[in-house]
């Protein structure tokens, strides 16, 4: 039995709803007592104000076990479970201005100002309050002149959509193929190798000449001068790349048939070495280290047909435009000439261009592919500068420092660049960008200065000759398989064409 009455008694304690026994009064309870002590239902709620009449209820409750001696009620709710504030007794002005108030910035004095705005800048390098890096339209924030923010924040104008974005190529920085190439001369002022339409590479060491089949590998020694003291100075392919035209140091200019290997004629007109040589159809013009140029018609016996008299010292860099209009002529007197293929009306060759910007010699000089009227120079180790020409014009269209000798240039046929040969010091070789004359990459391999640059039928190969007696072979230009063969279409559909026009 007495397990019950503790059970009983410990359940009643648990019931959160019944009073309390033996608890102290409320302060409600206690001022109704001393006020007279009125009935229950008298008895009213504490947040209940006492001017108003409502209805009320009482929820007697009795403990259980217990005497109706002891009754207590509890404070009568308006509105059931729900709080309804008085708003008549509330402060509403004050309640207003403590609204309005947390809205006002915080009035702060300058001298503080000052203060936040210099820690704002040393911490993040820019006043946050003029900065908004995060913006929901219009035109990112534009960072501050020459500001470089440590936490990489990217700034830009322009959104660049991803169809548009151009994944740069791979260009192998190791060369395809590294060929012997002993005794060549290191003759700054010589133009010893040139690769022909019909893919033979001709090479001249020393005294000899030697025809390098880059399909085949095969190799042949095409001639040797007679005398042991005379060399070879300078070697060009006709267009069609079957005949090769053979400067000499003893003056000559002679003239080879590659398909029977024989020497067709010999031409001497120059009194010194001929160190330069470019075709142009059936004109051959060759510049010599008097500072002359001659024009050889190979037609006919009378051979040289024409004299270009415009530098004062040897010609080391002779080449004729695509369209076959113009002629360019660098020396070892700093000068770029532009001649005409034709002469003038008082029946002698002027230039219709000269060029004195350059510092040094001119070796290096080409013509654009694909803007017939542009050139490219660049000069010697007391010049160092690649120089680009509007030789109608005459303006020099931009000029970038190459930090070593030029010693030869060429354009690229697959892309809207070109590659620069280059001395002392790092031999290397140079692709820019045109025409923003922007470095594409470098090449490095040679050991000693670049001496003369060829490039490939095909566009995809440069081969560099050295003072390091080496041929080094660089498959930079290579084009995408895809273009490849629309351009290949695009030939032979050409081609087709002016078949069926000969018919």
């Amino acid at each position: 039995m007495a397990q019950f009455v503790f059970e009983t008694d410990l359940h009643g304690l648990l019931k959160l709803d019944t009073p309390i026994p033996n608890a102290p009064p409320a302060r409600w309870q206690r001022k109704a007592k001393e006020s007279g002590d009125p009935g229950p239902a008298a008895i009213v709620s504490p947040m209940k104000p006492l001017n108003r009449s409502h209805s009320s209820s009482k929820t007697p409750s009795r403990t259980p076990g217990k005497s109706g001696s002891k009754i207590q009620s509890t404070p009568t709710k308006a509105g059931g479970d729900r709080y309804i504030p008085n708003r008549s007794t509330m402060q509403m002005d004050m309640a207003n201005f403590l609204l309005t108030k947390e809205n006002d910035p915080a009035e702060v004095s300058p001298t503080k100002k000052e203060q936040q705005k210099a820690w704002a800048v040393n911490l993040n390098g820019f006043d946050i309050e003029e900065a908004k890096i995060l913006r929901l339209s219009g035109k990112p924030q534009n960072a501050p002149e020459g500001y470089q923010n440590n936490l990489k924040v990217l700034y830009s104008q322009k959104m660049t959509p991803g169809s548009s974005r151009k994944n740069g190529r791979y260009i192998s920085s190791m060369p395809d193929r590294i060929l012997d190439a002993p005794e060549i001369r290191n003759d700054y002022y010589l133009n010893l190798i040139d690769w022909s339409s019909q893919n033979f590479l001709a090479v001249a060491l020393e005294n000899s000449v030697y025809l390098w089949n880059h399909t085949t590998g095969e190799i042949i020694q095409l001639l040797q001068m007679e005398h042991p003291d005379d060399y070879v100075s300078s070697v060009s392919w006709i267009k069609e790349g079957n005949y090769l035209a053979v400067g000499t140091s003893n003056a000559e200019v002679q003239l080879w048939d590659i398909q029977q290997q024989k020497r067709l004629r010999n031409m001497t007109s120059h009194s010194s070495r001929v160190g330069s040589l470019s075709w142009n159809s059936y004109i051959l013009s060759s510049g010599a280290r008097t500072g002359h140029i001659h024009h050889h018609d190979v037609r006919v016996a009378e051979h040289h047909v024409a004299t270009l008299a415009g530098h004062t010292q040897e010609v080391c860099g002779l080449k004729w435009s695509l369209d076959g209009r113009y002629l360019a002529s660098g020396g070892n007197d700093n000068l770029v000439n532009i001649w005409p293929c034709t002469q003038g009306d008082s029946g002698d060759f002027a230039p219709v261009q000269t060029f004195t910007q350059h510092q040094g010699a001119v070796k290096a000089v080409a013509w654009c592919p694909w803007q017939s009227n542009v050139l490219a120079t660049g000069g010697g180790t007391s010049d160092r500068h690649i120089r680009i020409w509007n030789v109608c014009s005459g303006t020099c269209l931009s000029a970038v420092d190459a930090h070593s000798q030029v010693c030869s240039i060429l354009w690229s046929t697959n892309y809207k660049e070109f590659i620069s040969g280059h001395g002392f010091a790092q031999n290397q070789l140079v692709i820019w960008k045109y025409p923003t004359m922007a470095k594409v990459t470098e090449l490095r391999g040679h050991t000693a200065r670049v001496l003369n640059l060829t490039m490939s039928p095909d566009g995809a190969t440069v081969a560099s000759a050295a003072a390091d007696e080496t041929l080094r072979l660089w498959r930079c230009f290579e084009m995408d398989p895809i273009k490849k063969k629309e351009k290949e279409k695009a030939n032979s559909a050409k081609s087709s064409i002016i078949h069926q026009g000969i018919r």
